[in-house]
């Protein structure tokens, strides 16, 4: 009972940190820029420039995404459960509170690729954090897992993609065409940026190895590079011979070690290369330089 405490813990601090990361994204290049890329963010900036004639300095951020959220929670509650949405209304307040104590920093110069690039390496990395503690910040993702409550035949992904679109396009009418192109960068980066995050920075190679010298292949690669293989029977269909097929994890840098031992050892072997995105286990630790 204590662990699962803890790990709660963590799961809350994770999307704290999180969404102060987004928030810096947010408040520092994509309102500075002006870049629409979705969401309830995208939403407030829109609304935030819509209504800076009226008042000075427009709706602030912070408060839009709460007011947005807000009627989102008492539907999500009564639909959804306690269970599925108390994570998101700690997301969007943590959000929405950090959208109020972080000021804009000058992190990017008035330049509309570099903000393109960083501002999604950045809310990529914060998407990141919030992922890992299996939270949201609310915003279109409770509003599309609602209305797939309704249209179960559409995924939840699906819907989502349909929401953010419609906005990004509503800030093509209000910021120009250009700047919605930038945001479409943004998105790709951040995708990109928030899918490396989760499956691992530390990449890997695994090798896939033919030859007839198996057994003084394997026991040159276990003592030259102290990495264990594995032995996978397999038949050429061709020949219809039975052959032993070794498979391999290694680091990256010691993918050229590999390549010269098996040349040098059988010069006819047949190596396939391929990455590996995150490897966990014995000989390849957490802290470990791959």
């Amino acid at each position: 009972m204590l662990a699962e405490k803890k790990v709660n813990w963590r799961a809350y601090v994770y999307i704290l940190i999180g969404t102060a990361v987004m928030a810096v994204s947010i408040t520092s290049i994509y309102d500075h820029m002006q870049m629409v890329t979705g969401g309830f963010s995208g939403l407030a900036i829109i609304i935030k420039a819509l209504t800076e004639k009226v008042m000075p300095g427009g709706i602030p951020l912070w408060l839009t995404n709460a007011v947005l959220n807000i009627p989102l929670f008492f539907f999500g509650v009564s639909i959804k459960g306690w269970e599925f949405t108390k994570k998101s209304i700690f997301g969007a307040l943590a959000l929405s509170l950090w959208l109020f104590l972080i000021p804009e920093l000058p992190i990017i110069p008035d330049d509309m690729l570099l903000a393109a690039l960083f501002g999604g390496v950045i809310m990529g990395v914060g998407i990141g954090f919030i992922f890992m503690g299996q939270g949201t910040t609310g915003g279109t993702d409770m509003v599309s897992a609602l209305i797939q409550h309704k249209m179960r035949h559409y995924s939840i992904a699906q819907i989502l993609q349909v929401v953010d679109g419609a906005i990004v396009i509503l800030g093509v009418f209000v910021f120009g065409l250009q700047r919605a192109l930038y945001a479409v960068i943004a998105i790709f980066i951040t995708t990109k940026v928030t899918d490396g995050f989760l499956e691992g920075m530390k990449f890997a190679k695994i090798a896939f190895i033919i030859t007839d010298l198996h057994d003084e292949l394997a026991k040159s690669l276990m003592e030259e590079l102290e990495r264990g293989l594995t032995g996978i029977s397999a038949r050429g269909m061709y020949s219809g011979e039975e052959k032993t097929m070794l498979f391999c994890v290694v680091g990256k840098k010691q993918i050229v070690l590999l390549k010269e031992l098996v040349t040098r050892t059988d010069p006819k072997a047949f190596v396939i290369v391929t990455d590996a995105r995150e490897v966990i286990g014995e000989g390849f630790h957490s802290g470990e330089e791959m």
